[in-house]
């Protein structure tokens, strides 16, 4: 009886400890983001993307990677077989689609709503303002956020976010569309703080390549960034 009183003892002195080296509170980890994203300037990642159709049923599977620069500069790159990159710069947005041998130009304010993907996984979303926040505990090392955005649109009627809970880097996000839809986007490798030339967010769509304009249109040929 002695020994299984140590034992529990143990046991629950190691989960009180556990437990005190993760933010307790949903509101503890968000603050823990918006600090870590407030003095991160720039960083690069390879990341794994899942889109899931929920009418149709039908996954797709792409690899890419992602620079980030502040205030909003990004470079958003998959490869085939749906090969697409993406530039955001402060004047315009590029969306070019080899296969298609075409390249769309939009206004940069598709990029900065917070409700957008690319915002919440670049850490520009504002959290604390912009969503409710709900705890969803740890999963394979990683604490989990459920987020449904105080208005929601329809890319984004809640998310779920994946975040180190010792740095405040988000690994993962998960973003639900009105329709049912998700857009999973998951981290394979990130690097903060990581130097970018000026030409990593410039384009110039190639020789032969068809432009079409769209500067002055609200809404995109498709969602950006999926």
């Amino acid at each position: 009886m002695r020994n299984f009183c140590r034992i529990s003892t143990a046991g629950t002195l190691f989960c009180a400890l556990l437990c005190a080296s993760v933010p307790a509170l949903a509101s503890d980890l968000t603050g823990l983001i918006q600090q870590r994203y407030e003095k991160l300037q720039s960083f690069s990642a390879s990341f794994e993307q899942t889109l899931t159709h929920k009418e149709s049923g039908s996954v797709e599977k792409r690899q890419g990677t992602l620079l980030f620069q502040k205030p909003l500069l990004i470079r958003w790159q998959t490869a085939k077989p749906h090969a697409e990159t993406l530039v955001v710069t402060a004047r315009e947005i590029w969306d070019y689609l080899p296969d298609e041998e075409v390249a769309y130009r939009y206004p940069p304010s598709l990029a900065q709503d917070s409700r957008s993907i690319i915002q919440v996984i670049t850490g520009q979303a504002v959290l604390t303002q912009d969503f409710e926040v709900k705890d969803e505990g740890l999963e394979n090392g990683l604490a989990k956020l459920r987020l449904y955005p105080k208005e929601p649109a329809p890319q984004m009627v809640e998310a779920l976010i994946w975040v180190e809970p010792g740095s405040g880097y988000i690994r993962r996000a998960s973003i639900v569309d009105f329709y049912g839809n998700i857009n999973d986007v998951r981290f394979t490798e990130f690097k903060p703080d990581t130097r970018s030339k000026a030409s990593d967010f410039s384009f110039t769509p190639p020789k032969g390549v068809e432009v079409e304009d769209r500067i002055e249109q609200a809404v995109p040929e498709k969602e950006l960034f999926k």
